[in-house]
């Protein structure tokens, strides 16, 4: 169980699925692609009949487990946008992310959801010379599409997060920290408290044209949403559209007064780094410092299992970084440690769609940024199953469809050797003082 969840009160798991029901609108998935899906449509549409089915409870994925960063941040770049579709396309894609900071805001406010709301911004850090360079890059590379990004001196990046070893940074306001597990389930509550019938302990086994099926009976609608991000490859036919890869993270106890006033972090902005293996953290809203990053292996098959949350070595590299970041919590206790699959796209691009013929919604391919994303999503597929075009429904990612992912072993071989890659090129710039070639390429065909 993440921090959290552990963290709130513990409630009964809903009901299962009864037997066959029909519908509306059938959305599979209980986090917040689904929850934001059926909560517009209903906002939009009273008489709709939405039915949720979740094979676990709400927010059990990624929804429930993320580091709490309410982002503009999209797979691909800006740069990488305009590359395929245009300048201003992907510029009309960055202004809608960055709306929705606000809006999801706007709604937890609205809808009376207290989680731990705070736009604070985000900071990376460089932390050496070779970081510095890449932090220049990016600010240079913001400033010729319009978009804010403020290039920190050492001073500047220090004064906001106090972390050790600091050469500068960059700085965005669109961001806000929040309490991932609050919002999950308090739009679950806001959802059924609109008449949207929530089923939980009922895993999809199929999902066709018209039907969902499940072991206690078949939901029958005429639009049926997939919103199942890194567990996808769960369903039948469905092995290789997305991969899903591990994010784990720890949380510190509640920390001191005298280590807020030197570690900053005063509006809770949210805080990476410049290394190419990401990692990322929060000052939660009861003073802990919640912390996280990729490393775990990509397992074998798409596999998917409990176990795999946790992953020892991964959780004492992140204390590592976390004491190297900030010394001073040396001796500090790490209470909580959690992970859980986010879901990949093979082209690194996320996408929302709904086809016309056979009523089958879609979105997903966060690649960890879901948590703005997949509010942008399901207002996106509400204007869609009511058939409203809106600058919504025009912007780039609409309709995308990813190539597959290569069959096994190409897939385990080429995503582990991706996350080796990335890990050494690290290492390496430390060593030599030089920006990693390789890594550098690879995050270009990633979407940089």
């Amino acid at each position: 169980m993440s921090y959290w969840m552990s963290a709130l009160p513990p409630v009964e798991p809903r009901a299962a699925l009864p037997g066959d029901v029909d519908a509306d609108v059938a959305i599979v998935g209980a986090g917040y692609t689904g929850l934001w899906t059926a909560y517009y449509l209903i906002r939009a549409d009273p008489s709709l009949r939405i039915v949720v089915v979740e094979a676990e409870t709400a927010g059990f994925g990624a929804s429930g487990r993320n580091g709490g960063w309410c982002s503009a941040l999209f797979p691909k770049s800006v740069a990488a946008l305009a590359r395929t579709y245009g300048r201003d396309r992907a510029l009309a894609l960055n202004a809608a992310m960055e709306s929705t900071v606000d809006e999801v805001g706007r709604v937890a406010a609205e809808e009376g959801i207290d989680c731990d709301y705070a736009k604070g911004g985000t900071v990376v850090l460089a932390r050496n010379p070779v970081q510095l360079e890449r932090a220049r890059h990016e600010a240079a590379s913001a400033a010729e599409f319009g978009i804010r990004l403020d290039l920190l001196s050492a001073a500047e990046a220090t004064e906001r997060v106090g972390a050790a070893g600091v050469v500068g940074g960059t700085y965005t306001p669109h961001c806000a920290a929040i309490q991932p597990a609050k919002l999950v389930r308090g739009l679950a509550d806001t959802c059924e408290r609109r008449g949207i019938r929530i089923y939980e302990r009922t895993p999809a086994r199929a999902v066709t044209e018209g039907r969902v099926e499940t072991p206690h009976g078949t939901v029958r609608a005429p639009i049926v949403v997939r919103a199942t991000e890194g567990f996808t490859p769960r369903l039948p036919g469905l092995r290789r559209a997305m991969v899903p890869v591990y994010s784990l993270m720890v949380a510190t106890e509640p920390l001191p007064a005298s280590f807020w006033s030197s570690a900053g972090l005063a509006r809770r902005e949210t805080f990476s780094d410049h290394r190419y293996l990401i990692i990322y953290g929060q000052r939660t809203a009861d003073d802990r410092l919640a912390f996280g990053g990729r490393g775990a292996p990509y397992h074998y098959g798409s596999a998917i299992e409990p176990s795999f949350d946790r992953e020892p070595r991964v959780f004492a590299e992140l204390r590592r970084v976390l004491v190297e970041l900030f010394p001073a919590l040396v001796d500090a206790e790490i209470t909580h440690t959690w992970g859980g699959p986010l879901g990949i796209a093979r082209d690194w691009m996320a996408s929302v769609g709904l086809d016309p013929a056979s009523g089958l919604g879609w979105a997903g391919g966060y690649v960890g940024d879901g948590v703005g994303t997949s509010n942008l999503a399901g207002r996106t597929l509400a204007d869609l199953i009511r058939g409203v075009s809106s600058e919504l429904t025009a912007l780039p990612w609409v309709g995308h469809r990813s190539p597959r992912w290569e069959p096994e072993p190409l897939r385990w071989l080429g995503v582990n050797a991706s996350l080796r890659l990335m890990t050494g090129a690290d290492a390496a710039e430390l060593r030599t003082g030089r920006p990693s070639r390789r890594a550098a390429l690879m995050s270009r065909v990633l979407g940089a």
